[in-house]
């Protein structure tokens, strides 16, 4: 199959409105979860670790403190579960993976400065 064809089907699939955030913002991830015949709206905040992938593969991780121990949640970028992503406070941060946070315990876990100049709108889209 030519790479037009993959690009065309992929195309259907991706998220209308993409997402804007970078590594380092504090956002709010809003899932809907299924329970039995129910179905909720669960929201997940925390801090973005980092980006991964590209078109439909696109994954992105955040990581919170719960109880003193340390939870990662990965979500794709263009799941029909992942509702909307809130960014709660913009993060100024040198590089695109966070990996060093996971060796940080308590509120030092948590500390990345906030970068004051960056509205949602200056952020490249993630699709």
């Amino acid at each position: 199959m030519s790479q037009a064809l993959f690009d065309k089907i992929e195309s259907e699939q991706l998220r209308a409105e993409p997402l804007r955030f970078k590594a380092g913002d504090i956002v709010k991830v809003h899932t809907r979860v299924k329970e039995g015949s129910k179905e909720r709206t669960q929201v997940f905040q925390g801090i973005v670790l980092g980006i991964r992938g590209r078109g439909l593969n696109a994954t992105f991780t955040v990581r919170r403190i719960s109880y003193g121990e340390g939870v990662e949640k990965i979500f794709p970028v263009n799941s029909p579960n992942v509702q909307k992503v809130e960014v709660e406070r913009a993060g100024k941060v040198r590089r695109a993976k966070l990996n060093y946070l996971r060796k940080r315990i308590g509120k030092r876990a948590t500390l990345v400065p906030e970068d004051r100049g960056r509205a949602s709108e200056d952020v490249e889209p993630i699709r």
